[in-house]
């Protein structure tokens, strides 16, 4: 049996592991330890786990991982998110659809300061979906907002996955964060303007909140200054080469804490918590990278990327139909996993897909199908694929997001909850399209500042 052979199979075997629920990271390592194993030797796959978890885990830019896992879990913990809420329903909600609109607002700002769509996703569920409620917004349109919103966690800078994918094809963190922020507002712009059009055609779906007062507006709109200070600090600081992504989720972090015993909406039981929450998040993303760099080395001895890139760079299809195909592979990966077990499984494959149809690691913008440089090929995919991969989240079958936030309104049955999303997920289509048409507003803003 050839070895291309053997890694079509542990595929084959890694797909059929995950369908029988077996976690991602201990199929991926079963996989790769088992391939290794028979197309070389055993002794191998030990010699390679001897040096491959510190190889690994000593990465300087995955320390920045837990970090902002711990600053998420603290902002979570110290109502950010529903004084977020407040100020922006103070603003928006005297408007048709607008509590629905502010939802939206508010898990921007939260996955400003998360960097998960999950914890995005419940936490302003608590928050914003009994608000809904109390404003008879009807259960579709409340439960379709909450879950498409948090989506927003996962491309908004700081975002775990974005750090992961630039690690995996070695691209600068700092760069990432950059192109994110355009595309991430243009999805809050989408959403509300998918709000708007939605409750144009269904007008008892959003009805209009009391108008706030002066005082009001003025009060809510002060209590969000500490995460525009958060966020400024932190981002704007990465941004501007003030900090690297390491030290900036720090000072996040204590940022983050501060704001929560000045306020004294931080205990001890929260801080421990926090840790433990850190700790466990922590540990199962670096067990998933485990297995993935195991995957990767039985699948690069196997020869199956090298394969599927020669095989793609000298088909006679279209550069933009090849990247096209695998957007909508990982729509489809999308209903089946979450979503960095799918960046860690599928981009070793399709990024040297990419390389190889684009002509090369050294190829000039002016030789180029797509029209840019292997540099910036890897930001401008990047993006793509991370929007395609936040779809993931509220399409069926697992649609995590879904699954949270109808756990959260248990009077709303599932199905309304995903067609409630069906509006967002046409939107998060035409957004996919814009930045495939216009490469600019992605590689626009690290250009800017780099230069």
């Amino acid at each position: 049996m050839d070895s291309i052979t053997v890694g079509l199979l542990g595929l084959g075997a890694l797909v059929v592991l995950i369908a029988i629920r077996i976690p991602i990271a201990y199929a991926m390592i079963t996989v790769g330890a088992v391939g290794i194993a028979i197309l070389n030797d055993p002794k191998i796959v030990l010699s390679q786990l001897k040096d491959l978890a510190y190889g690994q885990f000593s990465i300087y830019d995955l320390s920045v991982v837990p970090l902002f896992i711990l600053m998420g879990a603290i902002a979570s913990r110290t109502g950010l998110s529903r004084d977020l809420f407040r100020a922006a329903n103070a603003w928006m909600g005297r408007m048709r659809g607008g509590v629905a609109m502010s939802a939206i607002a508010a898990c921007a700002g939260f996955g400003a300061v998360c960097g998960s769509s999950l914890a995005t996703a419940s936490t302003m569920g608590r928050v914003a979906l009994p608000e809904l409620k109390r404003y008879n917004y009807s259960g579709t349109l409340a439960t379709g907002t909450i879950a498409a919103g948090g989506v927003l966690g996962i491309l908004i800078p700081p975002s775990v996955v974005l750090i992961i994918y630039a690690i995996i094809v070695e691209a600068n963190v700092v760069t990432m964060f950059m192109a994110a922020l355009i595309p991430g507002l243009i999805a809050v712009l989408f959403f509300i303007i998918t709000i708007f059009i939605y409750v144009s055609f269904v007008p008892s779906s959003g009805p209009r909140a009391e108008p706030a007062s002066r005082s009001e507006l003025i009060s809510a709109t002060l209590n969000i200054l500490p995460v525009g200070l958060v966020f400024g600090v932190v981002i704007g600081g990465i941004y501007f080469g003030f900090f690297n992504p390491t030290p900036a989720a720090s000072v996040g972090v204590v940022m983050v804490a501060l704001f929560g015993l000045i306020r004294r909406r931080l205990s001890v039981k929260d801080c421990r918590e926090a840790l433990l929450e850190t700790a466990t998040t922590g540990g199962m993303i670096y067990l998933i990278l485990l297995g993935a760099e195991l995957l990767k080395i039985f699948m690069a001895r196997g020869g199956v990327p090298q394969a599927m890139a020669e095989w793609m760079a000298t088909s006679s299809m279209p550069p933009m139909a090849t990247l096209l195909i695998l957007l909508v592979a990982l729509i489809l990966l999308g209903c089946l996993m979450d979503s960095l077990s799918m960046i860690l499984l599928a981009i070793p494959f399709f990024w040297p897909v990419l390389v190889a149809i684009n002509g090369g690691d050294y190829v000039t913008a002016e030789n180029s199908p797509f029209g840019m440089n292997t540099e910036d090929l890897k930001i401008w995919f990047g993006i793509l694929a991370l929007i395609v991969v936040e779809l993931g989240l509220i399409t069926p079958p697992v649609g995590m997001n879904v699954f949270i936030i109808s756990a959260l309104a248990p009077g709303v049955p599932m199905r309304q909850t995903f067609r409630g999303v069906l509006p967002f997920f046409g939107a998060e289509i035409v957004r996919v399209a814009v930045l495939l048409l216009f490469p600019s507003l992605t590689l626009w803003l690290p250009q800017a500042l780099s230069g």
